[in-house]
This record gives C-alpha cells, sequence and structure tokens, in this order.
C-alpha cells in the first residue's frame, strides 16, 4: 500500500499492489521502499526486472512531479547489478539532476536491505500543459 498524502499516489494502483511505501516526498526527491514477494520473482527466483523497474519509475514519478503540472516520463533506461529475491527489501532513492524548461533529468538508485545497489535508473522526465486531476 502506498502511504503518501499526494492524489496522485492515492490512485496509483499499480503502486499499491506491488506493495510500495513512500518513505520520502520532497521536491525533485523521492525515497519508495518495496518488499519482494514470491509472485514478484521470475523463473530463476530472483526479482523480476520488471518489478525493479516498476520501483524505480514510481520514485521517478514522484519526485518530478513538484508542482499542479503533471509530468509524465519521456524515457528511461535501468542498469541491472545486483541479483534479490522474495523477502528482501528494494529500497528506491529518486534525485533530480537538471531541469530546463519542461524537461528534466533523474537518478534513481535501487538498493537492498543491506545498502548494495541493485540497479541504476535514468528517467527523462516532459512536463504537459495539462493539471493534475481534481480530487
Amino acid at each position: 500500500m502506498t502511504t503518501s498524502p499526494r492524489p496522485m499516489m492515492q490512485r496509483d494502483r499499480a503502486s499499491a499492489a506491488l506493495g510500495m511505501v513512500v518513505e520520502r516526498d520532497e521536491p525533485g526527491e523521492s525515497v519508495v521502499s518495496m518488499r519482494v514477494r514470491e509472485d514478484m520473482t521470475n523463473g530463476f527466483a530472483i526479482t523480476h526486472g520488471g518489478m525493479v523497474f516498476a520501483l524505480a519509475d514510481t520514485a521517478f514519478a514522484i519526485a518530478c512531479n513538484e508542482d499542479d503540472d503533471v509530468t509524465v516520463a519521456a524515457g528511461a533506461d535501468i542498469a541491472f547489478l545486483k541479483a534479490t529475491g522474495a523477502g528482501q527489501t528494494l529500497t528506491a532513492h529518486a534525485r533530480r539532476r537538471a531541469l530546463a524548461g519542461r524537461t528534466g533529468l533523474y537518478d534513481v538508485t535501487v538498493t537492498d536491505e543491506t545498502g548494495d545497489v541493485v540497479a541504476e535508473f535514468r528517467g527523462r522526465s516532459f512536463t504537459t500543459h495539462r493539471s493534475h486531476p481534481a480530487d
């Protein structure tokens, strides 16, 4: 379950279904954690890369949505560096690296419960002229 007062995250069914918890939500920075369940592993009994990407992408989304305008991903890349498995807790720490006009660049580091780096994600954002939906 996501625990964020932000309406964007209260409506985020995917993050809630994956059990993500928002630890920090500040302009240009966020921290989101997720405990890996058995149903999040692949055929090799390691955390499915899509789950790691989803966690990083959620932290990225929180960090880049700083105001009333909707900001979306324009692209993202991820490098997987360490395998994890069921029972482990992953934490994604997103930070804004650059903001120029309506585009931004964000880095997200995903670590395991020991602090080892599991993945590095780089997201590119685009701020639209749409406002966030009313509650």
